[in-house]
């Protein structure tokens, strides 16, 4: 009875959505200053999740330079399984559509398996609507696998150009985390669903070189581009140090270096203790983090012995005033995650004007990024005593300090921005097109 009645409401949402996406769309021939965009992310506006911050940004970034765009969500809250959008909503110029579907917990594996499957359905039934008219389509990666959607696409709207965003691999993510072995048969699976749906694709945009690494494994013929996704808070010049929120965290320490954000599988704390005893007479290293892996990092600092405090979350009204307290930000991504994640913490930290210390690969996206324009340093065994010799000099010359900081903003506005990448992302589409 309730396998019925769910079939019964995703063929009603799936009905609903043809019909009201096909009077919004639908149009004559394409117009090359405004065509049509249709994005499919599983979580947009109004939700406040990062990711769905982003691709709304992308959606109302497109409407201002001239696209007509409808984003299709779910009508649920990413963190609030219970809380309900409505149907339709616009904002900024961009109409919001929402798919109804059961409230699986996204936080459980079957959950998110569940409304993967009920997602991409609801979106590949969406090509069967012939009058429906678009001339690109944007896939985000969530739900996972959901880029699937884009071979009913091809197949029932060859017409339609299809773009795929990726924030994050799957299944690749899943054997790194250790919730699949690499030769399991869903895994395999995965891989080939994947390895269809990107061959069905005309542009594929990753968010690192890293990942383009592990994406080139699939063969796909199509376009490439690496646009990043940007700081949600961005200043016009290095943010002035917020001095009340500086002392609260790190006191009289000439040097503050912090890690804020989220603390998950994906990253690590090798080296982090030993450089904070090493620092300790000149600079101290403060972690805000929440996520999975919160508890094994504070007991493995407790049995480092290492002086690091653990500060509370910062609110989003302060979040500016936290990132700007710090020197330095501290970011680190597990060797084996290389590729299937690119941290945006590394964005945050340029986007305020502040360098990064990163702990990860050196072949990582963020690695050769900070190499290349000069924005921090990559910590290793080998480079130990380099790396403190370095913010030793950084605590004791304030203008060292500030022509560090003013080249980590300046590249963060040349290369990272929100408004470089939204005008990437418009060339990019219009260019396949």
């Amino acid at each position: 009875m309730l396998k019925r009645r769910l079939a019964v409401r995703l063929r009603a949402s799936v009905r609903y959505y043809t019909k009201t996406t096909a009077g919004s769309s639908r149009g004559g021939p394409m117009s090359k200053d405004s065509p049509s965009a249709l994005v499919f992310y599983h979580y947009l506006y109004p939700d406040k999740v990062v990711s769905s911050i982003h691709l709304s940004d992308l959606c109302a970034g497109l409407a201002s330079r001239g696209w007509k765009v409808t984003a299709v969500a779910c009508n649920r809250s990413c963190r609030n399984d219970n809380e309900i959008y409505p149907r339709r909503t616009t904002w900024e110029g961009v109409e919001f559509l929402r798919v109804w579907r059961p409230a699986f917990r996204q936080a459980s594996s079957t959950g998110r398996m569940a409304n993967s499957v009920w997602m991409t359905i609801a979106w590949s039934a969406m090509a069967l609507n012939p009058f429906r008219h678009v001339d690109v389509l944007v896939i985000g990666t969530d739900p996972v696998l959901s880029a699937v959607a884009a071979r009913f696409w091809r197949l029932f709207r060859p017409g339609v150009r299809i773009a795929h965003w990726c924030f994050d691999l799957y299944p690749e993510a899943a054997v790194t985390s250790g919730m699949s072995s690499a030769d399991s048969l869903v895994v395999r699976l995965a891989k080939r669903l994947m390895s269809v749906a990107y061959a069905s694709c005309d542009l594929i945009v990753d968010i690192g070189a890293c990942m383009r690494c592990l994406l080139a494994a699939y063969q796909s013929p199509a376009k490439v581009e690496t646009i990043t996704p940007w700081a949600l808070v961005e200043t016009p010049s290095p943010a002035p140090v917020d001095s009340e929120e500086r002392i609260r965290l790190f006191g009289e320490s000439r040097l503050a270096l912090l890690y804020s954000g989220t603390f998950g599988r994906a990253h690590s704390w090798t080296g982090i203790p030993e450089l904070a005893k090493a620092i300790a007479g000149f600079g101290s290293i403060v972690f805000s983090v929440q996520g999975n892996r919160v508890e094994a990092l504070k007991e493995a600092v407790k049995e480092s012995g290492a002086p690091i405090p653990f500060a509370p979350f910062a609110s989003e009204d302060r979040l500016q005033a936290r990132l700007s307290a710090a020197d330095v930000h501290i970011v680190t991504l597990h060797e084996g995650w290389t590729g299937t994640v690119v941290p945006s913490k590394f964005f945050g930290a340029l986007a305020m004007g502040r360098p990064v210390l990163f702990v990860g690969r050196a072949d990582s996206a963020i690695a050769l990024w900070i190499e290349q324009f000069g924005l921090g340093w990559v910590l290793s065994a080998n480079n130990f005593d380099s790396v403190f010799r370095d913010l030793r000099r950084l605590a004791e010359c304030s203008e060292t300090k500030r022509q560090l900081f003013e080249r980590c903003h300046k590249a963060y506005i040349q290369h990272f921005s929100k408004h470089e990448a939204l005008d990437r992302w418009d060339r990019s589409l219009r260019a396949i097109l």
